[in-house]
C-alpha cells in the first residue's frame, strides 16, 4: 500500500514540471486537468487536478492498495467503527476504474481507501472540487 496525497494546482504544466524534479520521476498518468504519479520513494501516489482558484491547496487524502481483499477490509473496518461515509465498487473516477471507500475525519478532510482496478479514458465521477 502507499499513502496518496491529492493536491489543486493552478497550473498543471508547472505543477508536473516541478513535481517531477522534486521526486525525480516521470509521470505516470498526464490526461487533460489531471496527473499522478506513481512513486516508489518514498511510496507515494501524488495526484494533481488543475483546479485554478481552489480554496484549499489539498484536496483529498488516500491509501491505494493492491490487493482484491483490501478494500472491502478497510469498508467492514470502517464501517464498524461509524466511519464509512460513502462506498464506490466499480466506479470510475480519475481515468480509472476503482472500488473505494471514502471517510471524513472531524475537521472535514476527505480520506479514501481505493484499488485502480483498469485505466479509463474518461475522467469519471467529479469528486476532485473539494
Amino acid at each position: 500500500m502507499r499513502v496518496q496525497l491529492a493536491l489543486n494546482v493552478e497550473d498543471l504544466d508547472e505543477a508536473v514540471e516541478f513535481y517531477s524534479k522534486l521526486f525525480d520521476a516521470k509521470v505516470n498518468k498526464r490526461k487533460p486537468g489531471y496527473a499522478n504519479f506513481a512513486i516508489e520513494q518514498p511510496p507515494l501516489k501524488l495526484v494533481l487536478f488543475e483546479n485554478p482558484g481552489a480554496a484549499e491547496r489539498l484536496n483529498h487524502l488516500g491509501v491505494e492498495v493492491f490487493e482484491d481483499g483490501d478494500v472491502r477490509a478497510a469498508t467492514e473496518r470502517l464501517k464498524a467503527a461509524g466511519l464509512a461515509d460513502s462506498v464506490e465498487d466499480e466506479q470510475t473516477c480519475c481515468y480509472a476504474s476503482q472500488d473505494k471507500v471514502w471517510s471524513l475525519d472531524p475537521q472535514g478532510m476527505r480520506w479514501e481507501w481505493y484499488r485502480v482496478l483498469e485505466d479509463s479514458e474518461s475522467f469519471g465521477r467529479e469528486h476532485h472540487d473539494g
